[in-house]
C-alpha cells in the first residue's frame, strides 16, 4: 500500500509526463501544419526531401558509411590508449618525470586548443607531402593519425579527471601497505577512475564518429564524400539528408545509452 507521500509524488510525475507529452505533440503538429505553408516550401521540398533521390542513394551513402565505420573502429582503441597514457603522464608526481608531465601539460594545450579540422589538414597533407612511398602516403593513415592525436588531449583530460577525482587517503592507505606507486595507479585509482569516466568518455567517442566525416576533406570516399558526389550528380541535396539519418541512427541511441550510464552512477552515489 503506497504512502500518502508516495501517491502524491505518482500523481505529480504522471501530471508532468501528461504536460510534456501534450506540449510536444503540440510544437510538432504546429512544424507539421505551418512549414508547408511557406512560399518556398515546394522548393525546399524538392531540393532537400525528394523522395526518389532519397530512394536512389541511400544505398550507397550505407556503403560508402561502412569507411566511417571501419576508421572509427580502429581509431577508438588507440585514442583511449594515448589518452590513458597521456594522463599518466600528467599525473607523474616524482620530481625526476618532471619532463614528461611538462610533456603531457603541452600535448594537450596545443591539440586541444587547434580544431580538429586544421589538425587534419596539416598532417593529412602536410606529411604525403613529404614524398612517402606508397602505402605510407595514404589519407587513412594519416587522417586517422590526426583524429587521434586530437582526441587523445581530450581523452586525456577526461582520464585526469578521474584520476584526481579518487581520495588522497586512498594513495595514503595503499601506500601503507607497502605498495609502490606503480601498483597504486594500477590497483587502486586507475579501476575507480577509469569506471568513472566512462559516460565522458562515451561522448567523446559520439564526438568522433561524427569527425571522421571530416576526413572526406582529405581524400576518403566515406558516407559525407559520397553524399557530395550524389549532390553533384543529382543536382540535389536529399543525399545530405540521408547521410544525416545515418548519422543519427547510430549517435542517438549510443548518446542515450550514455545518459543511462550517468544517471546510474548518480544513483549509486545517493
Amino acid at each position: 500500500m503506497p504512502t500518502r507521500r508516495q501517491a502524491y509524488e505518482t500523481r505529480v510525475k504522471r501530471r508532468s509526463a501528461v504536460i510534456a507529452g501534450g506540449s510536444t505533440l503540440g510544437v510538432l503538429a504546429a512544424i507539421v501544419l505551418l512549414v508547408p505553408l511557406a512560399p518556398g516550401w515546394p522548393g525546399v521540398k524538392k531540393s532537400f526531401f525528394n523522395a526518389e533521390v532519397f530512394a536512389k542513394t541511400f544505398p550507397g551513402l550505407l556503403d560508402a558509411f561502412v569507411w566511417d565505420v571501419a576508421i572509427f573502429l580502429w581509431s577508438a582503441p588507440l585514442i583511449f590508449l594515448l589518452g590513458l597514457l597521456i594522463a599518466l603522464a600528467r599525473d607523474a608526481r616524482s620530481p625526476a618525470l618532471y619532463p614528461l608531465r611538462l610533456f603531457g601539460m603541452f600535448y594537450t594545450d596545443i591539440f586541444r586548443g587547434v580544431p580538429v579540422i586544421l589538425v587534419i589538414y596539416l598532417i593529412g597533407f602536410g606529411i604525403p607531402g613529404l614524398g612517402l612511398p606508397r602505402p605510407w602516403n595514404s589519407p587513412f593513415i594519416w587522417g586517422t593519425v590526426a583524429l587521434v592525436l586530437t582526441y587523445s588531449a581530450y581523452v586525456a583530460e577526461v582520464f585526469r579527471t578521474g584520476i584526481e577525482s579518487v581520495h588522497q587517503s586512498q594513495r595514503a592507505a595503499a601506500a601503507s601497505l607497502g605498495l609502490v606507486n606503480k601498483d597504486v595507479m594500477r590497483y587502486v585509482i586507475l579501476p575507480q577512475a577509469i569506471r568513472k569516466v566512462v559516460p565522458a568518455n562515451m561522448n567523446l567517442f559520439i564526438a568522433l564518429q561524427k569527425d571522421v566525416a571530416l576526413l572526406s576533406f582529405i581524400g576518403p570516399v566515406e558516407i559525407f564524400r559520397q553524399a557530395g558526389v550524389y549532390k553533384s550528380l543529382l543536382a540535389n541535396f536529399t543525399p545530405y539528408v540521408g547521410a544525416a539519418l545515418i548519422f543519427l541512427a547510430i549517435t542517438i541511441p549510443a548518446t542515450r545509452y550514455a545518459d543511462y550510464l550517468l544517471a546510474k552512477q548518480l544513483r549509486e552515489r545517493t
